[in-house]
């Protein structure tokens, strides 16, 4: 006889269906009533909320209770609101604290794995400045220092910082760093930004450093947006032909990643832009012959 795909049936266990994911329609009650809540300017009545979930009074009442007593919201009168609880959770574990513990292990075992230094970076008015980084591990590299101020416009780090944003986002950044850059005006940026969106991160070489190649991947956060960007610049050693390649980089980046963005929040399939750079395990350079280019790019 067939097993039963539901486990348990109650408005408060969990549930499996016939899908992957299990479901917690009691917690899932109270994240709408908090969602809801949130995206109002003004309190709203019992009546009000259930109207707007489309649920009846009685299906969201005890909930709402349970969010008072833990003061999630809060009451006055017949209204209810949403209190600053959710706000001091989210600052006690602020996200750059976060992103670098969880980006430290992956860093270092991608410096290992390729041979090549690695850095993180993260946008900062219309500049990116380098918030970690890990040295090559053998003894000769190229690396940059934690706390350097980098431009957004010319570099492939920045470059994938403001290609993966809501377009106003996008638009917003560019402005800013026109200001720090003027020069950046003689780049026509959307349309390699619109490359690099396509292709899901950027590669290229750089043409400030003779002979680095400069390869980044973004970091998502759970709406896919970019908060970080992770970059190899790319160091060949003429003396050791057996080193990883720009491909190999390129796949180990991209995993790495990868890694990081699911450590974030980030959930392949969540939001509605697709990814090709995470989506995808292979690089770009394993499916279709490369062509290497010059471009105004650095790290």
């Amino acid at each position: 006889m067939k097993a039963p795909d539901k486990i348990a049936k109650s408005d408060g266990l969990l549930e499996k269906t016939s899908g992957p994911a299990y479901s917690a329609p009691a917690l899932e009650k109270g994240l709408d009533i908090l969602e809801t809540l949130c995206s109002s300017n003004v309190g709203l009545s019992q009546v009000e909320v259930a109207e707007r979930l489309g649920r009846s009074v009685s299906e969201i009442y005890r909930m709402m209770a349970c969010l008072v007593n833990r003061n999630y919201i809060a009451n006055s009168g017949e209204t209810y609101a949403i209190t600053t609880k959710l706000f001091e959770l989210a600052h006690s574990n602020p996200p750059t604290n976060r992103l670098l513990s969880e980006a430290a292990p992956i860093m270092q075992e991608l410096s290992s794995e390729v041979a090549q230094a690695c850095h993180l970076t993260v946008y900062n008015d219309g500049r990116q400045v380098v918030v970690a980084k890990v040295d090559n591990p053998s003894w000769v590299g190229f690396s940059i220092r934690v706390g350097a101020f980098l431009d957004v416009l010319v570099s492939a780090s920045g470059r994938v910082l403001l290609a993966f944003q809501d377009a106003g986002m996008t638009d917003l950044r560019v402005r800013e760093a026109l200001r720090q850059m003027p020069k950046g005006a003689d780049v026509d940026i959307g349309t390699v930004l619109d490359d690099i969106r396509k292709r899901g991160y950027e590669s290229a070489a750089s043409m400030q450093v003779r002979g680095l190649h400069a390869i980044s991947f973004p970091i998502f956060d759970t709406r896919n947006r970019a908060l970080a960007a992770l970059t190899v610049p790319y160091a060949e050693r003429l003396d050791e032909p057996e080193r990883k390649t720009i491909a190999d980089v390129e796949r180990a980046l991209g995993q790495a990643s990868r890694r990081l963005s699911e450590r974030m929040g980030w959930r392949e399939g969540a939001a509605q832009s697709n990814v090709p750079g995470l989506s995808d395990q292979r690089p770009v350079s394993d499916m279709q012959p490369r062509r290497r280019r010059r471009s105004t790019q650095s790290l």
